[in-house]
């Protein structure tokens, strides 16, 4: 496909129109040539620049899908690293933070024990209050219940 018109038996149209092909078109089209060969040559045309711009597009989506292929790995390199470090760091806080649970499980416990150990005595030296106490304490409770 040429931009210049060779020779009137060449085909009349051009690759892109201007005013020189237009008028050789004409001129065609007066010397006697069918409608039929203008309208075989102009669907060979379209047939050719349909399949250019197949081809075109062929390429562009195989050169995106490169990019993206590129883009895709050096993404998920970054990445990969970034998340082993933050694996790394998140196991060493769970451990942390695991120990310091289980220091607060064991300082509770303790607790409990010692003041299981107060109360046990307490009411051993004072089972009249003690036994006051609860009765008041479950009065209470049962007023609080009912609202």
């Amino acid at each position: 496909m040429s931009d210049a018109y060779a020779a009137p038996d060449s085909t009349p149209f051009s690759d892109s129109p201007d005013a020189s092909s237009a008028a050789q078109d004409l001129r065609a089209a007066a010397e006697g040539k069918s409608s039929s060969s203008v309208s075989t040559m102009a669907e060979e045309k379209t047939s050719a620049l349909k399949e250019a711009a197949a081809q075109k597009a062929a390429q562009i989506r195989d050169f995106a899908g490169e990019k993206a292929q590129n883009l895709k790995a050096a993404a998920s390199g970054k990445l990969g690293s970034r998340i082993d470090a933050m694996r790394g760091g998140a196991g060493d806080t769970a451990s942390h933070l695991k120990d310091a649970a289980s220091e607060s499980w064991q300082d509770s416990q303790a607790k409990a024990r010692e003041l299981h150990e107060s109360l046990e005595t307490y009411v051993r030296e004072n089972p009249t209050k003690a036994v006051l106490s609860a009765v008041g304490v479950g009065f209470v409770l049962g007023l609080l219940i009912r609202r």
